[in-house]
């Protein structure tokens, strides 16, 4: 399955807002407009930036992704506010774009050498998809959300 991702920009941020989950979903992830706000508020720091994608099957806009990190540490790099259109959900997109935001993060910054998200213990779809990917808890809880980490490995 090719999925792309893209910046969010002044051409594609009204389709991202149009993004929807399942009701039942609603408490696992903030709504698109919710993740773009904290690329200008910094609610975790000055020191935080952020850069949100569109997820693309194709020309159609599937779904939504953000990257958190802090330049020059080797294990503050997130993946947040990540969300599949509830149309498009069930179809791979959801495995294909942490498969390629994980590419991207260890392409990008070399220096990586763990990529952290967050998931809700009664999250059982994401938490399958996450250790299927490798990632494993760390013990930390922030919030009502386990930490989780994936170990970067450099060929």
């Amino acid at each position: 399955m090719k999925i792309k991702l893209e910046h969010i920009t002044r051409n594609n941020w009204e389709w991202a807002l149009k993004l929807r989950i399942k009701d039942s979903q609603s408490k696992f992830t903030p709504e698109v407009a919710v993740s773009l706000a904290k690329v200008y508020i910094k609610p975790d720091g000055d020191n935080v930036e952020y850069i949100p994608f569109a997820i693309y099957a194709d020309e159609t806009m599937v779904g939504f992704i953000m990257h958190a990190y802090e330049e020059d540490t080797p294990n503050m790099y997130w993946i947040n506010g990540f969300l599949i259109d509830e149309r498009y959900q069930g179809k791979g997109y959801g495995k294909a774009a942490m498969l390629e935001i994980i590419h991207w993060i260890k392409t990008k910054f070399p220096q990586c050498q763990e990529i952290r998200l967050t998931v809700y213990k009664d999250n059982e779809a994401a938490r399958k998809l996450y250790k299927n990917l490798g990632f494993l808890p760390t013990g930390e809880v922030l919030g009502e959300e386990d930490v989780f980490y994936l170990s970067v490995r450099r060929v």
